[in-house]
């Protein structure tokens, strides 16, 4: 749960603001009321007795920590199952991300100095004894203070190796663009990991672009664009420094951070002598570039190319018009039936030309890549050859030294797809009512879990992956349910338990991530609100309480039960909201407009994003993705999540984030069962009964966290 403001912990420190949410907690301003000074509060969330001790064991190493470009670790506490946390410094200052959206290309100069007080900072973790790993490296994890000092921050993830051992606080997380291929699946991970995810910062910064994702090259699925073709003012040498820095395969790459930042300093005169004590200037308060500061507002686009001298074109003679007429018509009826097509069908229209057409929603528009972080808990499963999926094949980490240099061999490794149980569930109306049915994720031993004499719908799996919850009557797929109830039911079909049975109707149910409580929508209050039950006393909780002209659908968990997001009507549009898991401090996430209606809300596993589904109003077109990360509800549109991916409703995440199951329209118009990656390639078919087949929930992993 969110810690509210005042909250006093250890009986010393007292949370002033939260900054952020991540996918182990939250981060927090606090101030320790024994010395009078502002602390940042790292919150780990996770609970169990091995994380709990290997959270310890990280605390007592970040602590011995002393280096001018790492923040200080004065103190780590547990506070019972709440959660365990870190006392750092509090660094005044933006981020690297928050400085690239507010002045775009970041100048090469200051990109050196980044660039080499991070290879500072990395120098000295990688050679502790034991080394430690960041393997977050981004630019949210890189800090600059007011007065121009650059920090490495956000030891979350950090990696301690111990001979062959390596402990880790929380889960192994993947940020698409800025980690490398290795850090995917189970492969071994070592110091040149965060050479691949500092360049691939550098890149971001010099080219206001996500460079390719790692994983997706090493596939050979895409490509990295050159630095210079995306800014052709970068000097060819750090351009070049920062390419090799992100090979595909980790011996092509620097071997250490003093290589790195060698070559970073050499790429020009003027820093080729510079040796510690790395700074960049500071950026002036929005009111100071209001008062007349050179620095813009806005984010700051690429440079274009200098215009030429406009040179007047010569008279020419005047031909006969006898075909030009024709032309005409035949161009007129090319717009006309371009702008038909843009303003019906806007998800068949190519990004290059949708920014040129006013009537397109231009919040579709995807960044390059997501910066999607996925974090799991490897699951050590034995799997059948037919469900092999790509990852990396690791070599083993070196306990000495760090000069070895030990290669990884890009072949596939079977993996469990979807994380280790690779089952769907999912509601049917092939026997011609709807009943909850499971799948395997390749489309086979498709069975029946319930037999409801009125239909079953909307499963939602308990954390462990043994039971579901689900809703009857249920005689259409229809956003309407009214007198229907909740119920239980064990995977093998067993002990089924009505959990409501009240005049009204009660839907949309979603089982809260530590198994205690269910949330879902009610009728009962004659309009739609949002109530939640807790399934050890049974005790009812209404979390919504609006006027009675909007409503309340579909709410779904944060990751760590803190937040619920949900649609609300409102004004007759659809809307993503997001309270707390006690229905405290609303807010409206997104503001799409009265044009699009905005629907079927999930939490990415790391709590880092929210995607919902998107479609136009009173105009026939399929849905689509839109994502947006959480930290910028409310200030910030959001995007398309992959141009060309149409036809996505109730996407559901599989347990190792790898995998998004979804509705979506077959070849004959029904509904079936599709999977993606969670970055919107491979889709796969997974159901193909003519009957319409919907609301799809990934199995979790038994026993997982």
């Amino acid at each position: 749960m969110t810690l509210e403001r005042g909250t006093l912990l250890h009986n010393r420190y007292r949370v002033v603001e939260i900054m952020g949410q991540g996918g182990m907690g939250s981060v927090y301003r606090a101030v320790d009321e024994n010395l009078g000074v502002d602390i940042a509060l790292k919150e780990n969330l996770f609970t169990t007795d091995e994380y709990a001790r290997q959270f310890r064991l990280e605390a007592v190493i970040l602590a011995n920590l002393r280096h001018p470009n790492l923040p200080r670790v004065s103190d780590h506490f547990g506070e019972g199952e709440q959660g365990q946390y870190l006392v750092m410094d509090f660094i005044e200052g933006e981020d690297l991300r928050q400085r690239m959206e507010r002045v775009g290309v970041i100048a090469e100069k200051e990109v050196i100095m980044i660039g080499a007080a991070m290879c500072d900072a990395l120098g000295y973790l990688h050679t502790r004894k034991p080394p430690i790993l960041h393997r977050d490296l981004k630019p949210g994890n890189v800090k600059i203070a007011p007065e121009g000092q650059i920090f490495l921050v956000d030891f979350g993830l950090a990696k301690v190796v111990q001979g062959a051992q390596a402990t880790t606080t929380g889960a192994r997380a993947m940020t698409p663009g800025y980690s490398p291929p290795e850090q995917y699946g189970t492969a071994r991970t070592d110091v040149r990991t965060d050479i691949y995810s500092l360049g691939a910062t550098l890149y971001a910064a010099l080219t206001a672009t996500i460079p390719e994702d790692g994983l997706a090259r090493a596939m050979d699925n895409a490509e990295l664009t050159p630095v210079r073709k995306r800014n052709s003012k970068v000097s060819r040498r750090l351009a070049s420094a920062i390419e090799t820095s992100m090979a595909i395969d980790p011996k092509d790459r620097y071997q250490n951070a003093e290589d790195f930042k060698k070559a970073l300093l050499g790429s020009k005169s003027a820093t080729r002598r510079l040796a510690g004590n790395y700074l960049i200037s500071t950026l002036p308060s929005d009111e100071d570039s209001a008062e007349g500061s050179s620095l813009p507002k806005k984010p700051k686009q690429m440079a274009a190319e200098p215009e030429h001298e406009f040179i007047p074109p010569k008279k020419k003679k005047k031909r006969k018009t006898g075909c030009i007429l024709p032309l005409f018509w035949i161009l007129l009826f090319l717009v006309g039936g371009t702008g038909a097509v843009s303003y019906y069908y806007p998800p068949l229209v190519p990004a290059s030309v949708a920014g040129f057409i006013p009537w397109i929603d231009k919040t579709q528009t995807p960044t390059p890549i997501p910066q999607l972080t996925v974090s799991f808990t490897p699951i050590l499963t034995p799997v059948p050859e037919a469900v092999m999926t790509h990852t990396l094949a690791p070599t083993i980490f070196p306990t000495e030294g760090l000069s070895a240099t030990p290669s990884i061999t890009l072949t596939p490794a079977p993996t469990p797809l979807g994380g280790g149980q690779g089952q769907i569930a999912f509601a049917s109306a092939r026997t011609g009512i709807p009943q909850i049915y499971l799948v395997d994720a390749l489309g086979d031993n498709v069975h029946p879990i319930t037999n409801q004499p009125d239909g079953a719908c909307q499963p939602s799996w308990s954390p462990d992956g043994a039971k579901l919850v689900f809703t009857s009557p249920c005689k259409l797929r229809s956003d309407s349910y009214r007198n229907s109830s909740l119920y239980t039911i064990n995977v093998d079909g067993g002990e089924l338990t009505p959990l409501t049975t009240v005049s009204g109707g009660d839907f949309d149910p979603a089982w809260s991530p530590d198994g205690s409580r269910i949330v879902f929508t009610s009728l009962r209050d004659g309009h739609s609100e949002i109530y939640s039950i807790n399934l050890d006393d049974s005790q009812l909780v209404r979390l919504t309480d609006t006027e009675l002209d909007e409503e309340n659908y579909q709410p779904f968990w944060s990751p760590f039960g803190n937040q619920i997001v949900y649609v609300k009507k409102r004004v007759g549009a659809l809307q993503i909201w997001t309270m707390t898991d006690t229905g405290q401090n609303s807010v409206q996430m997104v503001r799409s407009g009265q044009l699009l209606r905005d629907f079927f809300p999930v939490w990415s596993p790391d709590g880092e994003y929210i995607l919902f589904s998107q479609q136009r109003v009173n105009i026939p077109s399929l849905p689509w993705i839109m994502q947006i990360r959480y930290e910028d509800r409310n200030t910030q549109n959001a995007s398309r999540f992959r141009l060309g991916v149409s036809g996505i409703e109730n996407l559901s995440y599989s347990s190792d984030g790898f995998w998004m199951v979804y509705e979506g329209v077959g070849e004959s118009e029904n509904k079936d069962i599709f999977y993606i990656t969670a970055s919107g390639d491979n889709r796969t078919r997974v159901t193909t009964d003519p009957s319409d087949d919907f609301d799809p929930a990934w199995r979790p992993i038994e026993n997982s966290p």
